[in-house]
């Protein structure tokens, strides 16, 4: 029986930087980054750039965006002076700083 391990992600030195981490660095606020970051996600695991318990983490966050802006657009309703519902996968800058000033 053969003993020997195949190299991981960590044990090669030759591995680059995660492309996913380039695309989640500039943030992930709209459905075209979500989807680029995912295919960046994909690729890093087939090519052993990330690890699968942190490629199913991510894959887990990013259901449960997506899971946000199902609600929003099942239930949500339009904000003030606005026609349409706003469907957003995460808070604006401005919005993050309003809820830490709450607190």
């Amino acid at each position: 029986m053969d003993t020997k391990r195949k190299p991981t992600a960590k044990a090669n030195a030759s591995v680059s930087e995660p492309k996913s981490l380039a695309v989640a660095a500039h943030g992930i606020h709209t459905g075209i980054q979500f989807a680029r970051f995912m295919s960046a996600l994909m690729t890093d695991l087939i090519e052993g750039r990330v690890s699968p318990g942190i490629g199913n983490a991510a894959c887990n966050a990013g259901g449960k965006l997506l899971k946000v802006v199902e609600l929003q657009h099942k239930y949500g309703t339009p904000g003030p002076g606005r026609s349409q519902k706003i469907l957003d996968l995460t808070m604006n800058g401005a919005e993050v700083e309003q809820i830490a000033g709450e607190k």
